[in-house]
């Protein structure tokens, strides 16, 4: 059961690798570049929180403080103090990790309606601290990010550049290092899945009771991904602060924690392609509803509600499950 488990989820990697190297094949315009881009942020933000709330079932309504956090620390620091920007999202992410972890101990020790409230607290206190201190982050109107230094280059989406003799925009060099990126933090959460670690959260998932039964230290776990999940988001919060080029205060406020709950939900909570695929469609949907901006949030409700009706394992699990069905009713018929 388990080899057949990790060797799926090989394939999905394999499966995502694959179409993040095929795609600019079909891409015509920055445009195509850019949005996938913020696809691949997105998708891996919320491969970090899918580890919290699909694996060890601890709902967040106040992750994108963290993603926020991320992005301001790298915005300051870079553009007011000049430090590096490599070192500095690394060092925001350590800085967010201590603080998810402080905050986390007495947060997760609640469950259910009163967990939600205190991270959607959290959330609210980090969002308001942000648009508050103008002094240091530009308040309400926002502030201006550095382009990202890495190996000696400015990553822009306006520049070219020359590499083995082939000239690459910039578009298309951070769709290559957020594509790249997010194979490698799906491969980092599958590991993590795979591990004790991972069990140790599925049984937390599971029964806290019975978890600590047999011996699971509960707090630990859920304390520990609780700091994991803050960690990626915080990461890609950066890279996005330096992708934008410019960040104010939306970027940490609920409205973004929701599009992040509603992005693992609705495309598979415990399954990693799955809320990947929830970004995607997320992403896409106010390109899509372009002309209906003013019921954006209607729409994030509906689909959130649709589909925890009719689809309450998410998109992708239930699409598999209708599929393995079909599959199964053929060779019976054939049989």
């Amino acid at each position: 059961m388990l080899n057949s488990l990790i060797k799926n989820r090989l394939s999905g990697l394999l499966l995502l690798t694959v179409i993040v190297f095929i795609l600019p094949a079909f891409f015509s315009n920055p445009f195509h570049y850019d949005m996938a881009t913020q696809i691949a942020i997105f998708a891996t933000t919320v491969v970090g929180l899918n580890l919290l709330v699909g694996f060890a079932g601890q709902i967040s309504l106040g992750h994108a403080g963290f993603f926020g956090l991320g992005a301001y620390f790298s915005a300051v620091m870079t553009g007011t103090y000049g430090w590096s920007p490599v070192p500095t999202l690394l060092v925001g992410a350590a800085l967010v990790g201590l603080l998810a972890y402080v905050v986390g101990r007495p947060i997760l020790k609640l469950k259910g309606y009163y967990l939600s409230m205190a991270t959607l607290a959290m959330g609210f206190i980090i969002a308001i601290t942000i648009n508050n201190e103008g002094w240091l982050t530009g308040g309400p109107d926002g502030m201006p990010v550095p382009s990202l230094s890495l190996f000696g280059w400015e990553l822009s989406t306006f520049s070219v550049y020359s590499f083995l003799g082939m000239e690459i925009s910039g578009s298309l060099a951070w769709y290559w290092l957020m594509g790249v990126l997010l194979i490698l933090g799906v491969w980092l959460a599958q590991n993590l899945i795979d591990s004790p670690i991972g069990r140790a959260l599925r049984s937390v998932h599971g029964s806290e009771v019975a978890a600590s039964v047999v011996g699971v230290d509960t707090a630990k776990f859920k304390n520990l991904v609780f700091v994991i999940s803050a960690v990626y988001a915080s990461l890609m919060g950066s890279f996005y602060a330096h992708f934008q080029g410019f960040i104010t205060p939306d970027s940490a406020g609920f409205m973004e924690s929701i599009i992040f709950v509603t992005m693992v939900v609705l495309g598979g909570m415990g399954s990693t392609l799955g809320v990947i695929l929830g970004a995607v469609i997320l992403t896409l949907l106010p390109q899509l509803l372009a002309d209906f901006h003013d019921y954006e949030m209607m729409m994030f409700g509906l689909i959130l509600m649709l589909t925890m009706i009719f689809m309450p394992k998410g998109l992708l699990p239930t699409l598999s499950r209708w599929l393995g069905e079909k599959m199964h009713k053929q060779a019976e018929d054939k049989a």
